[in-house]
């Protein structure tokens, strides 16, 4: 028998999957680990949990599946954007890693685009200066820690960081190293003007390569702690947006994912560089060689909803855990009783700032609307809905470029809910798709690394001989109508609230 192994290395943990050929999961085994926020809009993890959690999914994988070691023929990386890892010149982390969606960098970004000039810095990196993006966070270390930034030797994203600890490689692939902001989008490669202006030395980054190429072989060392065979190939991988688009076969035009992670992603597929002028959206290199993706980025999709189950949902995480169930399954029932629109309530889902269409760190979550007939399900709808017209937001966007929207394929722990993508049917008013497998970014840099090692001719093979869809769930044209009717709003809150986000950010 032949393998491949997925690894995604997530914000809220790890997960790792062994699959066929056909793309079919063998075993998986999911390690979480904590995310800090030292103070407000701050967001760190510490690498060295990412690291003990890939060694023991992938040695629970192995055992799980009974399957032999020397039977997995390539290794796929898939991991959170944008995040920073240091290390120093032994090789050695230096701080706690400073993630995607941390919004310290409103400083640095201005200094980016003083340096760069908005227009040039949207012609190189097709996208403005943003807070998440690792650029910025290498300009607030070198400003705001100078001792650190001294020690720094290596610039690394947290799949890379994996990468290097599985195989003693420094490099990256271009998906991935697109949400830097030191690459020449274009031309797919690391931008020596941009670099330049901003003082970074090119040596500090990995080298580059695309997605389906082998990085580095796994290591003897990394061989004794995790249960892979030493020399096992290790693929390019993909950033877990892109690694997940091959999992849902966002390989052609016209074939739109809608995911709901932590973060919300519209991602559609694109085979020339395509940029909106305004930068609200982001355009990356796409995992399939000389191809490209466009999405549009909701900060707090998911992460709105686990913040209402974990601070108003006490009571639902005690019986779903006497049920054997997960919580999320009483929530979506809960939320179901509340009708369309939820009788005006609002919710206005930027807990961490907000990306796509407002490029603001100063943006904060709101609940417009609320009267005393409203209930606790009433505000748990609302907040499923306030995702879904922030994700409307990135569709319209995307349509707005002249891409076409034929099909949308839902991902992500949020695209499992049944409700959750009815209400995207209405929003976007077509069909939302589901496929046969749900461990989107872990299958698609398995695929990936399937066609670097040659079991696949290419990435639309692969997808093709993996990937069938399984249901479609198509627009209620009543919901569509409410829903219409309330997004008009929905969009003008924003304008509305601005200045005042703004001057609620001096206050600390």
């Amino acid at each position: 028998m032949a393998y491949l192994l997925g690894i995604d290395i997530g914000t809220s943990g790890t997960k790792t999957v062994l699959f066929d050929l056909k793309g079919n999961s063998l075993a998986s085994a999911l390690s979480e680990y904590p995310l800090y926020q030292p103070k407000a809009l701050w967001a760190e993890q510490n690498p060295e949990d990412w690291w003990n959690a890939v060694v023991a999914t992938v040695r629970e994988v192995i055992r799980k599946s009974g399957a032999k070691p020397e039977d997995i023929k390539g290794v796929g990386l898939s991991g959170q954007m944008h995040g920073l890892v240091l290390l120093d010149e032994n090789n050695a982390v230096l701080r706690p890693s400073i993630i995607w969606c941390d919004q310290r960098t409103a400083k640095e970004c201005e200094e980016i685009t003083s340096k760069i000039g908005a227009k040039k810095l949207i012609e190189i990196t097709a996208n403005p200066a943003l807070t998440g993006f690792t650029a910025s966070k290498v300009m607030w270390v070198r400003n705001n820690e100078p001792e650190i930034y001294e020690k720094a030797r290596h610039i690394l994203l947290p799949k890379d960081y994996i990468r290097y600890m599985l195989t003693g490689e420094f490099a990256t692939e271009v998906s991935d190293a697109s949400g830097m902001q030191f690459m020449n989008i274009a031309k797919r490669s690391w931008s020596k003007e941009v670099l330049d202006k901003l003082g970074i030395d090119i040596s500090m980054l990995a080298k580059l390569h695309e997605s389906v190429e082998i990085s580095g072989h796994v290591t003897k060392a990394a061989s004794e702690l995790t249960g892979l065979k030493a020399g096992t190939p290790v693929a390019g991988g993909a950033g877990d947006q892109a690694a997940g688009a091959v999992g849902n076969g966002i390989v052609r035009p016209g074939v739109v994912s809608s995911t709901i992670g932590s973060s919300g992603v519209v991602f559609a597929y694109t085979d020339k560089v395509t940029i909106d002028p305004l930068g609200r959206v982001h355009t990356f290199c796409h995992a399939v060689p000389d191809t490209w993706h466009i999405m549009g980025v909701t900060q707090g999709a998911g992460l709105s909803l686990k913040w209402f189950r974990d601070n108003f949902c006490q009571a639902e995480k005690e019986t779903a855990a006497q049920m054997g169930i997960d919580p999320y399954e009483l929530l979506n029932q809960e939320a179901g009783f509340s009708s369309p629109g939820c009788e005006g309530l609002i919710y206005l889902p930027y807990l961490m700032g907000e990306r796509t269409p407002h490029l603001d760190p100063d943006a904060r979550g709101v609940f417009f609307g609320l009267s005393a007939r409203h209930t606790r399900r009433d505000m748990l709808r609302a907040v499923m809905e306030g995702v879904s017209y922030s994700l409307l937001d990135c569709m319209e966007i995307i349509r707005g470029m002249g891409i076409p929207v034929n099909e949308v394929r839902a991902s992500g722990g949020g695209g499992r809910s049944i409700l959750w993508r009815q209400m995207l049917s209405d929003m976007f008013e077509t069909g939302v798709m589901t496929v046969n497998s749900s461990e989107g970014p872990a299958l698609g840099v398995a695929l990936l690394a399937g066609v670097g090692t040659g079991i696949y001719k290419d990435v639309p093979e692969a997808c093709s001989e993996s990937i069938k869809t399984v249901s479609i769930q198509n627009p209620d044209n009543n919901n569509s109508k409410t829903y219409r009717k309330y997004y008009k709003i929905y969009k003008d809150l924003y304008t509305s609230v601005k200045a005042q986000y703004k001057a609620l950010s001096t206050l600390g």
